[in-house]
């Protein structure tokens, strides 16, 4: 009897780039002239949540735009930000925080396994922590599992990795 084929789903951001990403922000809102005096900031604070302050709501919405450019830019997608509410801060200045999503979530975990049962492909799909791992006999078939969960939003950036054959 053959082996089981395997692949892992993770929902990975790589922090080395997004600390790329806020540095090149970080140069290009201190050059721009709208933004001149503006007290506009970018911080990482830890390894999970961005730290955005302006002087006000226009301004602010403008260091977002050049963040998600510089973001995309670094091959970061969008669904790895999930922004908070904006919050007032001294002054009349404004600030927000963006949470970097890190691990695939039990609920959107349970999802997939869901989508992949639904779609009655012979694989199956197992939640391991915060990856999901789908084994199946052959590789044509994986393939085809990885094909119908890059056509299904889940509303996450998910990389497919680990893929191994035996």
């Amino acid at each position: 009897m053959a082996a089981d084929n395997s692949f892992d789903i993770v929902s990975k951001v790589d922090i080395q780039e997004v600390r790329n990403a806020i540095d090149q922000a970080s140069k290009e809102v201190n050059a721009r002239f709208d933004l001149k005096n503006s007290h506009s900031s970018i911080k990482l604070e830890g390894d999970d949540t961005i730290q955005l302050a302006s002087a006000d709501e226009y301004k602010l919405q403008a260091v977002i735009e050049i963040l998600q450019q510089k973001i995309i830019k670094r091959g970061i997608s969008l669904k790895s930000l999930t922004f908070e509410k904006l919050e007032p801060a001294s002054g009349s200045s404004v600030r927000q925080k963006i949470k970097l999503t890190q691990g695939i979530a039990s609920e959107k975990a349970k999802e997939i396994v869901r989508v992949i049962k639904d779609s009655k492909k012979k694989v199956q799909a197992s939640i391991q922590g915060e990856t999901v791992r789908i084994t199946g006999k052959d590789r044509d078939t994986l393939q085809e599992a990885i094909a119908l969960l890059k056509g299904h939003d889940f509303g996450i950036d998910m990389q497919f990795t680990n893929f191994r054959t035996n």
